[in-house]
């Protein structure tokens, strides 16, 4: 088993990204927690700025599941068609928001087993609902955050669910919060899968990873 990087170490590379960006935010765009959730689900293989492209005119219009219900499956269809996988995810974003609106009453309920019971909603999208809207210390592991804790090793892990489960008991208390987007935006932006950007990155000197790349 790989062995994480010490506690202090982990510590001063969550100081540095929290100097750096606070208060991080996710970057697909919502209005409520019933968009958010709609958003994250669409999401899934597909790019954040590609979901927010095609649910601006979207959210404008349809901000609650019974507004979703009303506007259909077809209605919906025409909003997504530019996202991946449109036709099965819009046949799980109907289903959910009959869901809600049955089981719910139209509120997005904030328990991980209830929101991982809806359709089209796995573990990953409920801790991102759950971390951006209730402020909760959930950790959603995408492949941006599964390779930067395995690069750095902050949190290795041959699963998603190991990899998870390493940030929760690697990262110090106080930066669990804001941890998963710090480390998302590292990855899309800083640690890139093809081409890592060594040279700039602000936790070069305290990061195990071989190839820096000049």
């Amino acid at each position: 088993m790989v062995q994480a990087l010490p506690y202090h170490t982990i510590r001063e590379i969550f100081a540095r990204f929290q100097a750096a960006e606070p208060e991080p935010k996710g970057e697909l765009e919502h209005v409520n927690a019933y968009t958010l959730l709609v958003a994250v689900a669409l999401s899934a293989q597909a790019t954040d700025a590609g979901v927010n492209r095609a649910t601006r005119a979207l959210f404008a219009r349809v901000d609650t599941p019974e507004k979703m219900l009303a506007l259909g499956e077809e209605g919906l269809v025409e909003h997504i068609r530019t996202i991946g996988l449109f036709r099965n995810k819009a046949k799980n974003v109907i289903k959910l928001s009959r869901i809600l609106v049955e089981d719910y009453g139209g509120e997005v309920p904030s328990s991980r087993a209830a929101l991982q019971a809806l359709p089209g909603v796995g573990r990953k999208t409920a801790n991102v609902v759950l971390n951006m809207w209730w402020g909760l210390p959930a950790q959603a592991v995408d492949t941006h955050i599964f390779r930067v804790g395995n690069r750095t090793l902050i949190a290795p892990g041959k699963t998603v669910e190991v990899v998870e489960r390493a940030i929760e008991d690697n990262v110090p208390a106080e930066f669990q919060r804001h941890a998963h987007h710090w480390l998302i935006l590292h990855g899309r932006y800083l640690c890139k899968a093809r081409k890592p950007m060594c040279g700039t990155c602000p936790i070069r000197d305290l990061c195990p990873y071989e190839d820096k790349t000049l």
